[in-house]
């Protein structure tokens, strides 16, 4: 079992940022592929940005791509999504998951794909 805490949403103005956290506990991190999704009313989740625990490849939807940066830290077992230059519209709420053994980045950005998943943190960007 995986367990996954959001925390780091709210209010921001456009063109601001934020910082979002999710600690990650439970079975060990080798193996793991983590992922950003977000949900925003009326729409279905959609993924944002994924990582592989080990080695730490990264790869991002188009709408985000140069403006959110996923990181995580092995040492405080917790993945991070820095999001800047925010728009209205990546307003949503945004959830933590994660899978073991998902190899293949071409299917990095379903969320079928995912087994864990965390809560889900708000994130509101004022125009």
């Amino acid at each position: 079992q995986v367990q996954l805490v959001e925390s780091g949403g709210g209010l921001v103005q456009a063109g601001g940022s934020l910082r979002l956290s999710c600690a990650v506990s439970g079975r060990t991190f080798g193996g793991l592929t983590m992922g950003w999704f977000r949900q925003a009313p009326g729409k279905e989740r959609e993924f944002v940005a994924a990582i592989r625990w080990s080695g730490g490849s990264t790869y991002y939807a188009d709408s985000v791509k140069g403006r959110f940066t996923i990181s995580r830290d092995n040492a405080k077992n917790t993945l991070y999504l820095q999001m800047n230059s925010l728009k209205p519209e990546d307003t949503a709420v945004y959830y933590c998951a994660a899978v073991y053994a998902l190899t293949d980045s071409t299917y990095y950005a379903e969320r079928a794909n995912y087994r864990y998943w965390g809560q889900g943190t708000q994130v509101t960007v004022s125009p």
